[in-house]
């Protein structure tokens, strides 16, 4: 997936950063087919809500990193036509398939899936000299190594008074089911408790309030930053539940384990999802969008 040409500035093949970034592709390449499943009630909505809220229009140029199956970048090349151009970039290759087989199925041929470290990307000929309208990130700038560095470079892609926007999961999303699910892991998997995700120093935790997000975008040289919340309370169904834990970074969970340890698991997650009486997953969103700022005059 990553070579020396496209890995995060000052690192290796050994460096910490991107031994991160390799086993982030792994993960979510593994969990392509579950993660495209949660995308009608998931990143979907999302999807289309951060589109909405940046204005994408006709003849725009669009960079959608972190692309993941397209929830964005589909909607994107939708709202831009024939006469723009959209670039989703991702460093999960089975994840960008689902996306390319989506484009297809739509005649969609203003869109390219491409699969490179975002934090490397250069703007390819087809941009303007000027840098895209446009820049999306839905539910994947907390991923990235060095995430107000590999951010702020982005926003450096894109032209003065164009468009930036991310979503980012609310404080407190997803913490019901979190807790059931690493609960359950942790009693399957001995060594879990040294895999499993530090949502308590993730990066997420420094932009997961409105206030928050708005602040760390209006640092990021931007203006009239927007965040709006999208509540999405999903009924939680065996078959969503099980999707959540199959098909995005909670996949860990799984590693490691055998077919029938993996039945266990579900089986397991069933009945303590029943006990704890969780009859809806918090999947409320944050979407945050901004206008870069432009540069003063010279002299």
């Amino acid at each position: 997936m990553n070579t020396d040409e496209n890995r995060p500035p000052g690192t290796g093949a050994n460096h910490p950063a991107a031994s991160a970034v390799s086993e982030t592709a792994r993960t979510f390449d593994s969990a392509s087919t579950d993660f495209d499943t949660l995308t009608p009630v998931l990143w979907g909505p999302a999807g289309q809500a951060l589109v909405f809220q940046l204005g994408v229009g006709p003849g725009d140029t669009v960079l959608d990193a972190c692309c993941g199956a397209g929830a964005s970048a589909v909607p994107a090349a939708m709202a831009t036509g024939p006469d723009g151009r959209v670039h989703g970039v991702d460093i999960a290759d089975d994840l960008l398939e689902h996306g390319r087989l989506l484009a297809e199925a739509r005649a969609l041929t203003n869109i390219d899936f491409v699969c490179s470290d975002v934090t490397r990307w250069e703007p390819p000929s087809d941009v303007p000299e000027a840098g895209y309208d446009v820049l999306a990130i839905s539910y994947g700038v907390f991923f990235l190594p060095d995430m107000d560095i590999a951010f702020s470079r982005l926003v450096g892609q894109v032209r003065p008074g164009g468009r930036v926007g991310v979503t980012v999961w609310r404080s407190e999303s997803m913490a019901e089911m979190r807790d059931a699910v690493f609960d359950v892991a942790s009693r399957h998997s001995p060594d879990f408790a040294r895999r499993a995700p530090d949502y308590d120093h993730s990066p997420l935790r420094r932009i997961d309030t409105p206030a928050a997000l708005g602040e760390w975008l209006g640092a990021a040289g931007t203006h009239s930053v927007e965040v709006r919340t999208l509540s999405n309370l999903i009924p939680a169904t065996e078959d969503l539940c099980w999707a959540l834990v199959a098909g995005t970074g909670w996949r860990t969970a799984l590693s490691g384990l055998d077919a029938g340890q993996v039945a266990s698991v579900r089986q397991d997650l069933a009945e303590t999802i029943t006990t704890r009486g969780i009859h809806t997953v918090d999947a409320t969103t944050l979407v945050g969008t901004a206008t870069v700022r432009r540069p003063p005059p010279s002299g």
